[in-house]
């Protein structure tokens, strides 16, 4: 018999995530959305950098950036990622494994869209992950770019979203004298969820 229950209960990872991101949403002063979100380079070196996630959806976690971005590049350049949430006001985390497709088309137009207008511009204006020359340099191409789009600029072909869709699910819980609680879903060979929990 299982002894998951409480705030591990439930067999659905995706459910179970949207859960304890909206507690966080409750107790996280700032962004409780917030990733660290892991890549690789070509030579196997790894990048970290927080991210914001914009949905948890039914069997994939979405975010959204730049892909002339060098985590965009490297995400394209080896098909997978992985990230971790880590609420300190409710001493939790989760962390994600798996490989990662581009969201486009009308899903990336609309959140895009919801963006405010100078978010909209500057992602126009800002060359992602590029040497830049100055700050002001910067402003004078998001002047540039507010010039030519004005208030209703469309999604840049540079700009859009990346679905990880996981291969493991890690959810942890702080426990007394160090002693936490683990559990993780992996997925098998026959795409279900095999639980399991872990010594802290």
């Amino acid at each position: 018999m299982s002894d998951r229950s409480g705030i591990f209960a439930g067999d659905d990872p995706f459910a179970l995530s949207r859960a304890w991101l909206a507690e966080a949403e409750q107790t996280e002063i700032n962004d409780p959305n917030a990733i660290a979100l892991a890549t690789v380079d070509a030579d196997g070196l790894p990048n970290v950098r927080m991210v914001l996630l914009k949905e948890i959806a039914a069997d994939a976690f979405v975010f959204y950036t730049n892909y002339t971005s060098t985590k965009a590049r490297e995400i394209e350049q080896s098909g997978t990622a992985a990230f971790v949430m880590h609420w300190k006001s409710l001493r939790r985390q989760i962390r994600v494994r798996g490989s990662v497709e581009r969201v486009e088309g009308p899903q990336a137009d609309d959140y895009f869209a919801s963006r405010s207008l100078k978010s909209r511009l500057g992602a126009w204006a800002s060359h992602q992950s590029a040497p830049l020359a100055s700050r002001t340099a910067l402003m004078a191409e998001v002047a540039r770019v507010t010039a030519r789009y004005g208030t209703n600029p469309p999604r840049p072909p540079f700009w859009g979203g990346f679905r990880l869709r996981p291969v493991e699910v890690e959810f942890w819980a702080d426990g007394a004298f160090r002693l936490h609680d683990r559990f993780v879903w992996r997925k098998g060979a026959g795409g279900q969820w095999d639980i399991q929990r872990l010594s802290p």
